[in-house]
């Protein structure tokens, strides 16, 4: 089990920067990528930003040069730096753990992050 708490949301104006964080507790060692992803209202969740335990990243074409994302694995905790906000930005942003290998593999998320784009 895994538990991923999130901070950082809030409300800011277009062109302003947030920082959220995801805290992971449990079996963190059987953690493989974390990430997060964001859903708008009447909109699909989709992926903004992955990280590999090797540290490789993966980007949203839309978040690309804005976003940020990095990992403290002694913290067990991921964070999404946002720069350059943009109001199609606003979303509840959820942070996700890719947990185990195989048949016990499985996802875990965070309660989400409501993040505010004022324009």
């Amino acid at each position: 089990q895994v538990q991923l708490v999130e901070s950082g949301g809030g409300l800011v104006q277009a062109g302003g920067s947030l920082r959220l964080s995801c805290a992971a507790s449990g079996d963190t060692a059987e953690i493989n990528a974390m990430g997060w992803y964001r859903r708008a209202p009447g909109n699909e969740r989709e992926l903004v930003a992955t990280m590999s335990n090797g540290g490789s990243t993966d980007y949203a074409d839309s978040v690309k040069g804005r976003f940020t994302i990095s990992r403290d694995n002694v913290k067990n905790t991921v964070y999404l730096q946002m720069n350059s906000l943009k109001p199609e930005d606003a979303a509840v942003y959820y942070c996700c753990a890719d947990h185990g290998k195989g048949s016990k593999g499985r996802d875990y998320w965070g309660q989400g992050a409501q993040v505010t784009v004022s324009s």
